[in-house]
């Protein structure tokens, strides 16, 4: 029978994605949650994936352009605050950009495996 694990968010290590993003990674087979720190400013390039997302704003305020927004971000955007939710359906194309410091849990269903392998490149840059 599976076991429950308890986690500490303080014991898993920060990893530093780029100048501006980091973040903390624990999973199950099925599920990954990820506190993600990004700093005033930070850019979350258009992207998409199959995984379903959740992303809670625990603090600060992310601007998301999303499906055929995502890549040419204008006017059409949707502004997730501290205790607002965005739920973003596997396959809707997004892009982000902090307009304060913010920490964000997301919840992915299945993990990202790209996160996983850390072969996430659209996040990564110069540390």
């Amino acid at each position: 029978m599976p076991q429950a694990i308890k986690h500490a968010w303080n014991a898993i290590e920060l990893e530093q994605m780029n100048a501006l993003i980091s973040r903390k990674l624990i999973h199950l087979d099925r599920l990954m949650l990820a506190q993600v720190f990004l700093k005033t400013g930070a850019i979350v390039p258009a992207h998409e994936h199959h995984n379903e997302q959740g992303t809670y704003i625990i603090s600060g305020c992310l601007r998301f352009w999303l499906g055929p927004h995502a890549d040419a971000p204008g006017d059409e955007y949707v502004d997730i605050h501290a205790g607002e939710v965005l739920m973003i359906p596997g396959g809707v194309r997004h892009r982000a950009v902090a307009l304060a410091d913010t920490l964000d849990l997301d919840v992915f269903t299945p993990p990202r495996e790209d996160w996983l392998a850390k072969t996430d490149a659209y996040l990564r840059g110069p540390k």
